[in-house]
């Protein structure tokens, strides 16, 4: 391959050629002793021998099937490349000095340097070429979803690109003949290549971890260790690159004196020596270009790969968390860390390499300096030094602001989470507003913050824009005074140096704030990464064979929080045996829960021992749906088996309401299960676990939510029918469940007070006769009533009972499908699309309209402030221009030539100049920061104010990880980034037209080449723009779901744990990782294919202007303002580049505007006050309900809910709301809110129409206890009284009424106490008292309780019971119950089916007719407890 003569690299023996070429040039070794033959005979064998081998080498590796290049031979390559380099610069470093012609041998040389950088290329990619197909690689990683067809297998382009289109980029252009013809769908863009997906990504960050924690244990350091080991290897190769491109950028500056020179007469050598010096300048700038354009790629790729890595780390930690760790996480915060700190941390892994290039250029720079101002140089050095020092005490500062700013962040979208998960509390209780202005104000605690940031940015800004002005003032001043001789051709080599030293000086800032913000970020992933996980010993596994008990615990003892004098659960001693069934009961917050949760192994375990044999399902209290389908909901990821998915729908009474919708089980359940009533979704629950097949089955009181009929249809034909040979613990608050279970467990205080079968514990009479008694009393009233109503008890009738009860089954039947043809014909037109109530996401097409860059720049004062800020900049730069102009036409051609001017005057004009561009800088980065910050203020407020006073269709039909994404993400690229990307296409511009301008000055015919490649430019970009705005626009889509999906899960790690499925949620994730890595890695990848050709059309502009000043007669033109020229002509082409990356780039975030200005123009819901139409201050006074015609319906294109209902409700009268799950009971309490808007109809309260008045007037007058007990996270007494209206001891009052006082006083704060997020610290039942106290404390005239003692055993709900006689007697209670002992003493019943009313009348009146729904009701009730009946009158 190489001569040995010419070539050696590195040999055996002898010395080695390069080492030759340096000392001859150095005049140390004459040419005849390098050149004697012996030398180069005992050089020449052993190199032609390792050639030989090596090529040997090469041909076997397809023998060998090997796919990665041996390190001795990538070292090898690298080696020659870096000899052979050296050498082309030593050639032609003595052709320029000995003005000789290029000979054969450099000739040769120039060849090899060629064959040597392909070889270099392959040996940083290291691979053979060689390929093999692996299928755990190229195997999706999900499945495709149930009822849509596998996605098709996208090849990736990058991993099959040979060497010149990985340099070229030319692998991205059937991305972009795709994109010019059309908008890009998710389906167009590739898939990333093997090694830059997530599986590998996440696989290879975990080995690493893994094996840091075995020698280091897991600490901040360990997780910066595993972080710099995964980065190593891609971080060296893009170090070099780095490396390569700052030293080419430094070849022009070294060579300006001399081209200066050459245009100034020292011609002696002819044009040729003009020539070499440009071809060398052309040639270091094509260096340079394919180096950086490596480099910037090869940055942004590292930064997917770390970021799919720590998104994979960060989901699957979520799935781990202990409890304790759980509650110092929020779910805002860790949303935050997966889109904020990610994205930080990859900022700083791209700035790296700045770390070593900013020595290397400091040195390149001082060697030019001293070159041409000799010991000058050093001064200019120490002036670097000095600002570049100056900067430490800013960038500390700008760290701790960083701190402030990303906890204030967290402390926002904490609060923001949690609004959006409790909107419909915050609409129906009207806090909506209150909560805004926290939120306002938590923004405006942030915005304090980053207002010194980025007016700490501002100073450091005009600091290092002012720099060069500064620095080669007092380099030149120092020359002056040392009598260095200032010649034209040494300033402009100074003068050039000084630009190319402004990119570092200028990267320093943006490098330290930026290690700054990345320093913060991964500190606090670091963190997370750390804390605390689940102990999996806490439950011991034992084999099937090995036991005949499923779940045994031994004197245990748990505890929520470890440091703890009282533990949660004591003394628990429990055996179940193999298909037993285990009832637990106990009043609210006895640890019911608790015990479930310690036999998942998800609470710590203090003492004692759990040993669980079998597979587990556990059902939570309250319901976890995910969104999609209802088969998915139930499958949860198993195979779908026909018979036994049918036997298990119909186990959980799920038949008739999948009958009911027209998709059936592939309707689509909105966000947070909203199209599904309270019922619905814990059946689905439940059939979700029923379908798992499990061992052990934990049953968190799921019945409470279902009415009586489907309670007792679940419990025989699920609990006691399709899990009969099955071991299920279920709490219950339903005692007549109880009889039916092998083992009764009764808890109190934490611990198990008594534990047998009903009947044992009947007998004993200690602490369950209170629950039996409460139940007994209750079931008493219903007997009662019916007695007194004349229908013979259920016991008379139990034999014809079950035909009688067929027979109205099957009219219901008759109904339903009557019901299920209306809604069928009602979404035939596009049952796929109109039945779908979460749509995909929006998204524009086509460019960012002017209409968004103008609404941006009008944001703040109407834009008056813009044309101050391009004024500010076009004299910085006419300033600039105008000092260089100066220094250049003022100093003397030649050291020989007389001055035209002193050097006093010559001095004092050029600092007078610099200061006037310095205070330019100055005025343009305040200004710039203040408007910046401003606008992304007004812009974040009035989406916050569109987004709270949406409609609640809005919230669900919404998830809310889209609303995050721009409350977050989208935010934040709006408060730092926006402004100055928008400033610096401004600014590039006005930088290019001053190098024009300069250049046009010299050598006017540039204009005839340059109008061809600016319209070439132009046609580059408009090919471009369209595919790089819509892969941007994908990739901003594709970051929402990640959160959505790593927020649900969140929320149902527990479900997630029981089932075993945390590897198939983490190939979830996984897989969303990649769909948004897909678009990301392409964009920035067409960025490079962009940049590649703009800079290599200005190399071509740079040739071009070259080869006429060369060309040109001597003195034909001022060599002093030619060298100038190409002195600005250098950065001409990162100049024209910087301009249309810029351009493209601004777009790209201005996507973030678009997005956040489509959640400004969200349809508002009615006003909260109408100022002509408000109800008096007494209103409602009687509370007289009056509905006329009523018509209900979730969304336009969904069939209606409610239909035609009309009635009148009285004032001050018990209503009581009943019928089967999901007839239209809660959706009925919605249209009373007007939380759904009727959509034909009116409702008049007191004859106010509620339509006419503000929605504040009407919400805020009435009271509700809502299905779903909400907390906030703050204290007790802040989830009461959130507006602070009432005083402690009223406060106290509500507490002992609602059973809460007690449990409160024993906490150390009081009404202070902790509630955490979601109040998760207190038990369901404790947060609907919570709930009722609030009623209590509002005391409307009108109250309504929706499901409102669900959750809580049948002694608390008898008080509550009668709490409410007493409190409320003079006023309208509505009580939507499936428990009829609430209602039976109602003095009117409403019954719903369907959506329509059909029933209306006193409960004896319907009592009276047998065929009543409501009688059948109460049949229902009184036989499902009749077995408990007849056991406690034994």
């Amino acid at each position: 391959m190489e001569r040995g003569s010419l070539h050696s690299p590195a040999a055996l023996t002898g010395m080695p050629r390069w080492v030759q070429e340096m000392l001859i040039h150095g005049g140390l070794l004459g040419d005849d002793q390098s050149e004697s033959s012996i030398l180069n005979y005992i050089q020449e064998w052993p190199e032609v021998l390792s050639w030989i081998i090596l090529s040997l080498a090469v041909f076997s590796f397809q023998k060998t099937k090997s796919a990665k290049l041996p390190l001795i031979f990538r070292s090898w390559w690298i080696f020659n490349f870096l000899q052979s380099a050296t050498i082309v610069v030593f050639d032609l470093r003595s052709i320029l000095m000995a003005h000789e012609d290029i000979r054969f041998q450099e000739w040769i040389d120039l060849f090899m340097l060629v064959v040597c950088t392909y070889l270099f290329a392959i040996s940083a990619k290291g691979k053979t070429g060689i390929t093999f197909t692996d299928s755990s690689i190229t195997e999706p990683l999900l499945g495709p979803s149930v009822g849509e067809q596998a996605e098709v297998k996208r090849p990736c382009p990058y991993g099959r690109a040979n060497i010149l289109e990985l340099v070229t980029f030319s692998w991205m252009n059937p991305v972009f003949a795709i994109g010019y013809k059309k908008p890009l769908e998710k389906s167009d863009v590739p898939d990333v290549d093997g090694k830059d997906s997530a599986e590998f990504l996440s696989d290879s960050f975990k080995k690493i971890i893994d094996e840091v924690e075995r020698g280091h244990g897991l600490s901040t350091s360990s997780i910066y260790r595993t972080i710099f080991l995964f980065v190593k290897r891609k971080a060296m190769i893009n170090a070099g690159f780095a490396v390569l491109s700052a030293s080419a950028s430094y070849v022009g500056p070294s060579m300006i004196n001399d081209l200066v020179k050459f245009l100034g007469g020292e011609r002696q050598y002819g044009l040729k020596r003009g020539y070499i010096l440009a071809v060398t300048l052309l040639s270091a700038k094509v260096v340079e270009t394919i180096a950086r354009s490596q480099w910037f790629f090869g940055a942004q790729q590292l930064g997917m790969r770390l970021r799919a890595a720590l998104i994979s780390h960060i989901y699957q930690k979520g799935l781990r968390l202990s409890c304790s760790s759980r509650q110092k996480h929020t779910s805002g915060e860790i949303i935050n860390y997966m889109s904020v700190d990610i994205q930080r941390i990859t900022d700083a892994l791209w700035y790296t390499n700045y770390i070593w290039m900013l020595p290397i250029q400091l040195s390149l720079a001082v060697y030019i300096l001293h070159q041409s101002l000799g010991i000058g140089a050093w001064a200019g050095l120490a002036v670097t030094l000095a600002i570049m020092a100056c900067n430490i005490p800013l960038t500390r500062k700008q760290k701790r602001l960083q701190a402030k700013i990303m906890v204030a962040k967290d402390n926002r979208m904490k609060a923001t989470t949690e609004v959006l998960r409790n909107m419909k509390t915050l609409k129906l209780q009207a806090w909506d507003m209150n909560y805004l202005q926290k939120l306002e104000a938590l923004r405006g605690e942030e915005y304090n913050w980053l207002w010194r940031s980025v007016r700490l940015s501002a100073l450091t800004t005009f600091i290092f824009w002012g720099s060069p002005a500064f620095i080669s003032s007092i380099t030149f001043g120092s020359c002056i005074l040392m009598g260095i001789p200032l010649t034209a051709g040494t300033v402009l080599s100074a003068l050039a140096t000084f630009r190319m030293l402004q990119d570092s000086i200028f990267t320093l800032p943006d490098l330290l704030s930026v290690f700054a913000q990345g320093k913060v970020s991964a500190d606090r992933v670091a963190k997370y990464l750390e804390e605390e996980e689940l102990k999996y010993d806490a439950v011991i596994e034992v084999p099937r064979n090995e036991t005949d008990y499923d779940v045994e615990i031994d004197h245990g003892i748990f505890s929520w929080e470890l440091e703890t004098a009282s533990p949660t659960l004591t003394d628990v001693e429990l055996k179940a045996k193999r298909g037993m069934k285990v009832a637990i009961c106990g009043m609210v917050g006895s640890g019911k829960s608790s015990l479930l949760s310690c036999i998942l192994g998800e609470m710590p375990k203090l003492d004692g021992t759990v040993r669980v044999s079998g597979r587990k399902a556990y059902v939570p209290q309250t319901a976890w749906i995910l969104s999609g389908n209802i088969r998915e909901n139930i499958l949860f990821g198993n195979p779908y088996d026909k018979e036994k998915y049918e036997n298990v729908i119909q186990a959980c009474a799920l038949t008739k309401d999948l009958e009911l919708l027209a998709n059936g089980d592939l309707t689509e359940i909105g966000e947070r299960g909203i199209n599904m009533s309270g019922g619905q979704k814990q059946r689905i629950q439940i059939a979700r676990s029923v379908y798992e097949d499990a061992d052990i089955y934990l049953f968190d009181d799921p019945f409470s939510a279902v009415d009586a009929h489907t309670g007792s249809q679940l419990f025989k034909d699920c609990v006691m029918g399709i899990l009969k040979d099955k071991t299920v613990l279920f709490v219950t608050h339903q005692v007549e469940f109880l009889p039916a279970a092998d083992l009764v467990l009764v808890m109190q205080d934490g611990k198990i007070v008594q534990k047998g079968k009903f009947d044992e514990l009947l007998k004993e009479n200690i602490g369950f006769e209170a629950i039996v008694g409460a139940h007994s009393q209750a079931l008493e009233s219903v007997i009662n009533a019916e007695g007194s109503s004349r229908i013979p008890p259920a016991t008379e009738k139990s034999a014809g009972s079950e035909d009688e009860l067929n027979t109205e089954n099957e009219t219901d039947d008759q109904l339903q499908g009557i019901t299920k043809q209306e809604s069928a014909h009602d979404v035939a037109q596009d049952i796929s699309e109109k039945g779908r109530l979460t749509q995909e996401e929006e998204r524009e097409t086509g460019g960012v309209g002017k209409k968004v860059y103008w609404a941006y720049l009008r944001a703040v004062h109407g834009g008056a402030l813009v044309p101050v800020i391009i004024a500010a900049q076009s004299f910085f730069q006419i300033f600039q221009v105008a000092s260089n102009y100066w220094m250049t036409c003022a100093s003397p051609p030649t050291s020989a030539t007389t001055p035209m001017v002193g050097l006093d005057l010559l001095f004092s004009v050029y600092i007078a100049l610099a200061m006037g561009s310095a205070l330019c800088v100055l005025a343009r980065s305040l200004l710039m920061s203040l408007i910046g910050l401003l606008t992304s203020e007004k812009f974040f407020k009035n989406m916050l104010h569109c987004i709270l006073r949406a409609p609640m269709s809005f919230f669900d039909s919404t998830p809310t990880g889209r609303i995050l994404s721009r409350a977050s993400n989208d935010q934040s690229v709006l408060d730092l980034v926006i402004a100055n990307r928008l400033g610096w296409c401004v600014f590039s511009v006005i930088q290019v037209l001053g190098t024009i301008g300069v250049m046009s000055q010299v050598a006017w015919p540039v204009f005839a080449i340059f109008i061809p490649v600016t319209v070439v430019y132009f046609l580059c970009q408009r090919y471009y723009i369209p595919t790089a705005r819509e892969l941007a626009r994908l990739s901003q889509i594709q970051r929402a779901p990640i959160l959505h999906h790593f927020a649900k899960s969140l929320a149902g790690a527990s479900s997630i744990r029981a089932y075993g499925q945390k590897d198939r949620f983490r190939k979830a994730n996984l897989g969303l990782a990649d769909n948004h890595s897909r678009p990301w890695f392409h964009n920035f990848s067409s960025m490079e294919w962009l940049s590649f050709r703009l800079n290599m059309l200005s190399n071509f502009v740079f040739a071009f202007s070259l080869t006429l000043l060369v060309s040109l007669p001597e003195g034909f033109i001022n060599p002093s303002i030619a060298g100038l020229a190409v002195t600005y002509a250098l950065n001409l082409n990162s100049q024209l580049a910087s301009i249309i990356w810029n351009i493209c780039n601004t777009e790209n975030k201005m996507i973030s505007v678009e997005r956040i200005m489509q959640y400004s123009r969200i349809p508002s819901e009615a006003p909260l006050i109408v100022d002509h139409y408000r109800p008096p201050n007494s209103w409602p006074e009687v509370g007289t309900i009056n509905i006329r015609s009523l018509e209900v319906r979730y969304a336009e294109h969904l069939p209606s809910v409610l239909r035609n209902i009309s009635c009148t409700i009285p004032g001050r009268k018990k209503v009581g709301i009943v019928g089967r799950t999901g007839s239209g009971k809660s959706t009925f309490i919605q249209a009373l809110f007007r939380i759904v808007e009727p959509r034909e109809g009116t409702i008049e309260i007191d004859n106010v129409d509620i339509c006419k008045i503000g929605l504040h007037d009407l919400r805020g007058r009435l009271s509700i206890i809502p299905q779903d007990p909400t907390m906030f996270e703050g204290t007790v007494r802040g989830n009461l009284d959130p507006l602070n209206e009432y005083p402690d001891h009223r406060i106290w009052e509500i507490l002992d009424k609602c059973q809460l006082g007690d449990i409160v006083r024993q906490s150390p704060k009081k009404l202070d106490s902790t509630v955490v997020e979601n109040g998760e610290n207190w038990s369901v039942g404790q947060r609907q008292l919570f709930c009722f106290g609030r009623v209590l404390l509002k005391r409307s005239n009108v109250l309504v309780l929706d499901e409102a003692t669900a959750s809580v055993d049948s002694s608390t709900d008898a008080i509550i019971q009668e709490t409410i006689r007493e409190e409320f007697g003079n006023c309208t209670v509505l009580t939507v119950a499936h428990r009829i002992h609430t209602v039976i003493d109602s003095d009117l019943i409403l019954v719903f089916s369907e959506g329509r009313i059909i029933e209306y009348d006193t409960p004896s009146k319907l009592l009276e007719n047998e065929n009543s729904e409501f009688s059948r009701l109460i049949k229902e009730y009184s036989r499902r407890s009749h077995g408990f009946r007849g056991t406690a009158n034994n």
